[in-house]
């Protein structure tokens, strides 16, 4: 994942940068393994958490 400036992505975004199912992003969602963020109806993943997971499954 190259370094985009963005500071959050919604789950079909992060969906596509993970390679995963959006069951599998919700459920990392829940467990806290991926923070979000609520604004409104919409869910934001923030990036900094996608790049944590990734880091740490090296």
């Amino acid at each position: 994942m190259h370094d985009t400036g963005r500071l959050a992505y919604s789950i079909k975004e992060t969906c596509n940068l993970l390679g995963l199912g959006k069951t599998r992003v919700y459920e990392l969602c829940n467990s806290g393994d991926l923070k979000v963020k609520r604004i409104g109806r919409r869910t934001l993943v923030l990036a900094d958490s996608i790049r944590a997971l990734i880091a740490a499954a090296d």
